[in-house]
C-alpha cells in the first residue's frame, strides 16, 4: 500500500510561480510511476504530468505550454511539479497519484493509477 500527500498549494498571482510536492510512505517508491492531475471546478479531472521510476522518462499534457515541470527525489520519497507563469485557468485541486505497473503509453489516464492523494488546492488570481 503507497499513502500519498500533497502540499505546496495556495494562492498565487498570475505571472507567479508554485512547486508542489507529493511525499510517499509505504515500501519501494523507486519503482513507481507517479503522476499528477488537476480539476478544476466543474470540470473532470484532467492529466498533467508523469515521470517514469527513474526521473529520467517524463511526459506532459499537450496543452501545458511548457510550463509545468515534473521531478522526483527518489532518495526522499517525494515528487515535484514546478508551475511557472501560472495562469488563472491553472485553478484546480491538484493531486497525485501512483502505481507500480502501469503501462507507461497509458500513463496519462487517471484509471492507470492505483494510489491518489486527497489534493492540494491551487488558486491563481489576476
Amino acid at each position: 500500500q503507497v499513502q500519498l500527500q500533497e502540499s505546496g498549494g495556495g494562492l498565487v498571482q498570475a505571472g507567479g510561480s508554485l512547486r508542489l510536492s507529493c511525499v510517499a510512505s509505504g515500501r519501494s517508491f523507486s519503482s513507481l510511476t507517479m503522476g499528477w492531475f488537476r480539476q478544476a471546478p466543474g470540470k473532470e479531472r484532467e492529466f498533467v504530468a508523469a515521470i517514469k521510476w527513474s526521473g529520467r522518462v517524463t511526459q506532459y499534457a499537450d496543452t501545458l505550454e511548457g510550463r509545468f515541470t515534473i521531478s522526483r527525489d527518489n532518495a526522499k520519497n517525494t515528487m515535484f511539479l514546478q508551475i511557472n507563469s501560472v495562469k488563472p485557468e491553472d485553478t484546480a485541486v491538484y493531486y497525485c497519484a501512483a502505481d507500480y505497473s502501469m503501462n507507461w503509453v497509458r500513463a496519462s489516464r487517471a484509471s492507470e493509477y492505483a494510489f491518489w492523494g486527497q489534493g492540494t488546492q491551487v488558486t491563481v488570481s489576476s
